[in-house]
């Protein structure tokens, strides 16, 4: 390398003599505070087929992971559940690692921030950066709860914005004008956690000097080897003209009540979720270590010829090039080879929406029997190496699927294996091989390769399916089913179908890191060895006869699409509309945007008491309870309601609420929702953790109209 790579980041490759390279990957790290959904599997999926890719090339590569567990969000969703953090971390990892096994997302570990190695890590980072002189402890001013006994992060603080008088904005930053401000500017502030006012209180913080010229002058060294040009720019702007000093220091501290790891030498302080978080990526590496006999130190020591990569979402961009490679230099150990960020993921052109159904999580993709790797294949093709934001379109996505996988790909099997296998016991001609087609192949296999490395991957699809276009313009000139119909073209209809399977063996080659199950089942069919790019050179033999055909992958059905929206809408929280898709044009109007109704709008809706006279789980759901309500009629109504994870259902039974009830019936897999109840709940999920049905005061009577 041009440069020790502790004093900057590089894309170039480090190899040991043989030419295999060591290489350490990671993705950022899922909150164990929520669902997976599609936005975060963009990530995942990106790193994944990067990681297949490389090792189908013979590197020695680990791809680790863990969920983020750490935080007050974590702490007080435990606390409403009525469990311990411990048991809440527990069951998402869980339901996260089930989620990413569906999507084939190959982690060689996948564990947890809560886990004794990265507590271990965390501590001699931490005094190795204290006696560095880069930890300094200051007095500061803070908001408190003082019903909750507890010091608030910023966005468990709302009020009215300074700047232009919003109600309910958060305490960093408002929502409808964008200002930023500090949370003690906020006018009339409450804690969304009690309601109470918080009052002002001074504590000791422990802060990490980001403003030491050390770690500016490191930064900017470090900075010139990123691999993208937004990401420089990006970081170059934080730094500022050299002295302008620019890079505030970093409070890495939290005051307990706190869910985390309590820091050395310091009772009643935690390190902040952002600190022990990117530890986590070496904890996780460590546990694997230890099982499976990697040195562990030696891949993590500066100068080391390991490489270590990060992909993560452009808005983490800020701790990942700045805090953790400062933290990582100044603590002794080797800094990232390369940070890769990516953009959002927008639905049919806006941002995804639970009211629209587009909030689309990964297990509804699963339950609706959409395939994972149709996901795969439509992100790989939209990704490049850029940080732009990618759009999924759900026509598109059907068109794309149906048209590349099945019509293209998929289909050169299906048109030659038959014949091969009745006319030719399976066994391909071997002369065959040698056709100036599959030259153009495999010449185009190392290309197709090196855009997957270079993190283009929408080019190495486009490559593909345009070899597929040349493949299926051969086969459709040769016709097969017409050279079959004379046993005189015997030897020219071995020639095409043998042609024909060895191309599809060498698409599938091309495709495998993007849909590895599907190729599984290409080697079996083929009667071949998992594939590698080394395997282009190496084509299908008259020894070794195919088995036979069995349909790959299927098309998407549009019903299929619409249950997926169906089943999102079905999960909203309480007190959120569900409506149709917008259409595609629509999409972009401003999703928060409000239109006034008329009083003879609001008037359609009827609004009754009801008493909830049974409650129960739903069975094979996480969000929905099952209620009985009586509303004043002959017979009761079913409703099925997204407020599980506030609610026992014992402590509901008796008690009176607000239903819509001439609310259309909705055809839900658990049976029919004949309403909806009403509840107050957060925009913010994350964040806000309350959420409540609406009570009447006693002396309500159901069937009693709201007005």
């Amino acid at each position: 390398m041009s440069a020790p790579i502790s004093a900057t980041a590089s894309a170039a490759p480090a190899a040991n003599e043989s030419g295999r390279r060591q290489i350490l990957v990671t993705s950022a790290l899922p909150y164990a505070n929520g669902q997976i959904h599609i936005g975060h599997m963009v990530e995942y999926i990106q790193t994944d087929i990067w990681v297949r890719t490389l090792r189908m090339h013979g590197h020695e590569v680990y791809y680790v992971g863990a969920d983020d567990t750490h935080g007050t969000p974590v702490m007080l969703r435990a606390e409403k559940e009525g469990i311990t953090p411990k048991q809440l971390i527990e069951r998402v990892w869980k339901e996260h690692k089930r989620d990413f096994d569906s999507f084939g997302i190959s982690f060689d570990n996948y564990y947890s921030t809560d886990a004794e190695e990265n507590r271990v890590l965390c501590n001699s980072i931490y005094t190795a950066l204290q006696q560095a002189g880069l930890i300094e402890a200051r007095d500061i001013e803070q908001a408190y709860d003082p019903v909750k006994e507890m010091f608030l992060p910023d966005r468990f603080i709302k009020g009215q914005c300074p700047k232009c008088g919003a109600k309910d904005q958060y305490g960093d930053n408002c929502e409808v004008c964008g200002s930023t401000y500090q949370p003690t500017e906020l006018i009339n502030p409450y804690s969304v956690v009690s309601g109470a006012t918080p009052i002002r209180k001074t504590s000791t913080h422990y802060f990490f000097k980001l403003s030491d010229p050390r770690c500016e002058t490191f930064l900017r060294g470090w900075v010139s080897g990123l691999a993208q040009p937004e990401a420089t720019n990006k970081m170059r702007e934080w730094l500022g003209d050299q002295g302008e000093a620019k890079l505030a220091d970093w409070d890495i501290s939290r005051d307990a009540p706190y869910f985390g790891f309590e820091i050395p030498g310091a009772p009643g302080k935690y390190f902040y979720v952002w600190v022990d978080a990117p530890v986590g990526y070496y904890a996780s590496f460590k546990n694997l270590a230890d099982r499976v006999g990697i040195d562990f130190d030696a891949w993590i020591a500066p100068g080391t010829k390991a490489e270590q990569y990060h992909f993560i979402g452009k808005d983490i961009l800020y701790f990942h090039t700045l805090f953790w490679p400062a933290m990582l230099e100044f603590s002794g150990h080797r800094t990232p080879t390369n940070v890769f960020a990516h953009g959002f993921l927008t639905v049919d052109g806006a941002k995804m929406s639970k009211s629209r159904g587009t909030f689309i999580t990964a297990q509804s993709v699963i339950d609706t029997g959409l395939n994972p790797e149709w996901l795969r294949y439509y992100f790989a093709a939209k990704l490049n190496s850029t940080m732009e934001d990618i759009d999924l379109n759900l026509d598109d996505f059907q068109a794309r699927v149906n048209s590349d996988l099945v019509g293209k790909y998929v289909n050169i099997a299906s048109r030659a294996a038959g014949f091969l296998i009745k006319r030719f016991d399976g066994r391909v001609q071997d002369s065959a091989m040698h056709h100036a087609l599959l030259g153009q192949l495999r010449d185009a296999i190392g290309h197709i390769a090196g855009f997957y490395e270079s993190r283009e991957y929408g080019r190495a699809l486009r490559t593909t399916m345009e070899l597929a276009d040349a493949v299926n313009a051969y086969v459709d000139t040769a016709k097969p089913w017409e050279q079959a119909k004379d046993p005189a073209n015997a030897v020219a209809l071995h020639e095409t179908c043998s042609v024909s399977l060895e191309a599809f063996r060498l698409l599938s080659l091309a495709l495998k890191p993007v849909l590895p199950k599907l190729v599984e089942s290409v080697e079996s069919f083929l009667g071949i060895a998992p594939l590698v790019w080394a395997d282009a050179a190496k084509p299908l033999s008259s020894a070794n006869a195919i088995n036979a055909y069995k349909h790959l992958t299927t098309r998407v059905d549009p019903k299929q699409i619409e249950a997926l929206l169906a089943a999102n809408r079905e999960s909203l929280q309480p007190g959120e509309q569900a409506v149709a898709p917008a259409p595609a044009k629509a999409a972009a109007k401003k999703e928060d945007a409000s239109d006034v109704i008329s009083i003879d709008d609001f008037a359609k809706v009827d609004l009754r008491i009801a008493k909830i006279v049974d409650c129960k789980a739903v069975e094979g759901s996480d969000k929905l309870l099952q209620l009985t309500l009586d509303v004043g009629e002959e017979k009761t109504r079913n409703v099925f309601s997204g407020i599980k994870s506030a609610y026992q259902p014992q402590d509901l039974i008796g008690k009176l609420t607000v239903m819509v009830v001439n609310l259309a019936p909705r055809k839900m897999k658990f049976g029919l929702s004949e309403g909806m109840v009403l509840a107050a709940s957060a925009a913010d999920e994350k964040a806000e953790p309350g959420l409540y049905i609406l009570e009447p005061h006693g002396g309500a009577k159901p069937g009693m109209r709201v007005k």
